[in-house]
């Protein structure tokens, strides 16, 4: 178990024009470890009711649960939104089983909100019988229902969100035949256009939206992320929810992500992954399932992610969100993985210090005996 706790650091710096001034640098323990539910509900016991699922959690050493929005087993979301009262209910339910939510998700929501026609049959399986076959319809739905989970966010005191982006660009990837100058400005202006309004609403209440980076969205790497947040005018609650698997998917340097992009990560998936190329097959796959590709999800420990760095840099940076496990596992069974994951989170959870390794020869020599060993008095 880590108790959480802030230590400030007291800096002193100067400016160029010689005033001293102060900055503080606060760390903070992570918060963990948290579960994602989406992986793991099931219409048998005990996967089938949130209270159920939550004691089963919490046995395994959990200490908060993502819960996913779209599933009747946990939530109502727009009840949630519109109601106080059944929104503490849900929060009560979590806390009695010895709880807290760490975030709500609207990954298959966030999705809808932009989608090519090539996929429209494939993703009508994520919405309403009512809007299917009317993408017109399913958008506006997709839209309402990430209003609605800022409201419920709101509501159950969360300042974070998790979801997708969605994707009008992905079938473009890879260039063949080459693509038309301007269609990616084009696509990226439409995705910021749809998301807008809703990054604003958000704000209203005080949620930052975490975009999960993930293959098949348009905000796919640190690029792409990029070109969305110029359009979005920088907005402030247009943040990231880390998972380095996807970025072990593509080859990408997935610790410099973590410097470069920091102060926008907001939430966190602990999902582990490999890529193991081979003369056949790389980062594309042949089209094979998932336990035959060259890149692969693992359970965490059991893949090629180096969480002891990802959980120094976060720390490091003050990231003040959850470590919350993602079970995408082709090998291992997810009960096995979450007992395991739960135990593998709390061992790389870092407990901050609250004081310097060589304050034991520390000098105590003040302002005036600084000047003298600089050799100015």
């Amino acid at each position: 178990m880590h108790k959480e706790f802030t230590v400030v650091i007291l800096v002193f710096l100067c400016d160029p024009c010689g005033s001293v001034f102060f900055n503080f640098y606060f760390m903070q323990t992570i918060k963990g470890p948290g579960i994602f539910l989406a992986q793991f509900l099931d219409d048998k016991a005990p996967f089938n009711s949130l209270r159920s699922i939550c004691l089963w959690a919490e046995s395994l050493g959990f200490k908060a649960v993502q819960i996913p929005t779209l599933d009747p087993r946990c939530m109502d979301l727009q009840k949630a939104a519109e109601s106080k009262t059944y929104a503490d209910e849900i929060k009560g339910i979590v806390n009695d089983c010895g709880l807290q939510i760490s975030e709500l998700s609207t990954h298959l929501q966030g999705q809808l909100v932009a989608v090519h026609p090539a996929y429209d049959t494939l993703f009508d399986g994520f919405a309403p019988d009512a809007v299917k076959g009317n993408p017109k319809a399913r958008t506006e739905w997709a839209v309402q229902q990430l209003k609605y989970a800022a409201k419920a966010s709101q509501n159950l005191g969360l300042n974070a969100h998790a979801t997708f982006s969605g994707s009008l660009l992905w079938h473009t990837f890879h260039p063949w035949p080459q693509r038309p100058e301007g269609l990616v400005d084009e696509g990226f202006k439409e995705l910021a256009r749809r998301w807008t309004p809703i990054l604003n609403v958000f704000d209203e209440h005080g949620v930052d939206v975490c975009y999960e980076i993930h293959p098949g969205e348009d905000l796919f790497d640190g690029i792409t992320y990029e070109m969305f947040l110029e359009k979005v005018n920088n907005h402030p609650r247009a943040c990231l929810l880390y998972d380095p698997s996807h970025f072990v998917l593509q080859q990408l340097d997935y610790l410099q992500y973590i410097d470069l992009y920091h102060e926008r990560i907001k939430a966190f998936h602990v999902k582990d992954a490999e890529f193991n190329p081979t003369g056949r097959q790389g980062t594309f796959g042949g089209y094979q399932s998932w336990l035959n590709r060259a890149g692969r999800y693992r359970s965490p420990g059991d893949g090629q992610v180096d969480f002891k760095t990802i959980f120094s840099k976060l720390t490091q940076y003050n990231y003040t969100g959850w470590a919350v496990m993602e079970w995408e596992c082709c090998l291992k069974h997810p009960e096995d993985g979450a007992r395991e994951g739960a135990e593998f989170i709390s061992k790389h959870i870092i407990r901050v210090t609250d004081k310097a390794f060589d304050d034991f020869a520390a000098s105590g020599v003040d302002e005036k005996g600084n000047r003298k060993i600089l050799g100015l008095d």
